[in-house]
């Protein structure tokens, strides 16, 4: 077996990556609450993407104050860009964390960034959509046909890609991957540029109700109905050097996703104001509800997640064959919280 992977310096590494600059957005929402003691909070940078409707919990969690709770005080760094992007910043200090998308963060972990994944934060946000003309009922169906996506390197592509290579396609030489925009899939599909779109949500959902298409896959169906596709990611130094303050954050994540899932109605519209388009809070708490907030995956069963995702991503050559998939989820997915105290904290007062 190689060992390059727990070889390789990650510091030595990251000396040697361009650092991505983020701008630091506060939401006119999250001033930070008062404490009713003297108690200092303990500030922390978490960066998350704005718009991205998966990502809601840390939005009720700024406002409902779960963090403050675990004696936190977040500033939020707004992130528009991709989610690599998003990890280069917590792995080079920039943001102490963030959620991402593991189908997009595992092969930059592979290749050494210092970012330790502590929960799961849900699954469900994936989406293939087709016409209900376009003769496309099963993923097999796509053979043949070109696919919109955001870009070719989108975890998006790869979870749909992982699964034609399940059933004998092969995803790059048998299925056209056709870069655009994602505000202009609806429009590539209707010109009949693509037969099918590749999408997450919120635009997958929107795009399904705006044009009446037929959903052929997703990410909960079969064995992925209890993984987790969204996971937060701390910077290696914070969860070595303050295991505490990392279990504080992902305990208040915990809680706001549980909270999330059990108000979706309350939560969009917590989070309405932050999705570009003026979409409707029922049409978010609807994107909500199919969604797995619920699930939220830690330790032993995160790491069975992760070695899991590093497996599928090895068949379609994202991930190198002689990369040892249990030994990287130990390395990556730290022993911070529990088990009785996921049982205990696990569902929080309305």
């Amino acid at each position: 077996m190689n060992n390059r992977l727990f070889t390789l310096s990650r510091r030595h590494f990251l000396r040697n990556v361009g650092i991505v600059g983020a701008g630091l957005g506060l939401g006119p929402l999250f001033a930070a609450p008062a404490r009713a003691d003297d108690t200092p909070l303990t500030t922390i940078k978490l960066a998350w993407g704005q718009t991205a409707v998966c990502q809601s919990p840390i939005s009720v969690a700024l406002k409902q104050g779960f963090f403050k709770k675990y004696g936190l005080n977040v500033e939020p760094v707004n992130f528009s860009g991709p989610t690599d992007a998003l990890l280069q910043a917590i792995a080079t200090g920039q943001a102490d964390g963030g959620i991402g998308m593991a189908l997009r963060w595992l092969k930059p972990l592979e290749q050494g960034f210092d970012v330790d994944l502590t929960v799961g934060t849900h699954g469900g946000c994936m989406r293939l959509l087709t016409p209900k003309n376009a003769g496309i009922t099963g993923i097999k169906d796509l053979a043949g046909k070109s696919v919109a996506v955001s870009d070719q390197a989108s975890p998006i592509r790869n979870f749909f890609a992982i699964q034609l290579a399940k059933q004998g396609i092969d995803p790059d030489k048998q299925v056209n991957w056709v870069q655009y925009p994602a505000d202009l899939f609806g429009e590539a599909l209707r010109k009949g540029e693509v037969q099918a779109i590749a999408s997450d949500d919120p635009q997958g959902w929107l795009l399904k109700k705006r044009y009446d298409l037929l959903e052929v896959d997703n990410n909960l169906s079969g064995e992925y109905a209890n993984l987790t596709c969204c996971v937060l990611g701390l910077r290696g130094s914070l969860v070595r050097e303050n295991p505490a303050v990392a279990r504080a954050v992902t305990l208040a994540i915990v809680d706001a996703q549980q909270w999330t899932a059990e108000h979706p109605a309350e939560t969009a519209k917590i989070f309405a104001p932050f999705v570009p388009g003026s979409v409707a809070p029922d049409d978010i708490a609807a994107m909500l509800r199919e969604h797995t907030h619920q699930h939220h995956s830690t330790g032993a069963q995160l790491r069975q997640e992760v070695a899991f995702y590093v497996n599928e991503l090895k068949t379609i050559k994202v991930i190198r064959p002689d990369t040892d998939a249990q030994r990287f989820a130990e390395h990556y997915v730290p022993e911070l919280i529990p088990a009785d105290a996921m049982h205990h904290d696990h569902h929080v007062a309305a």
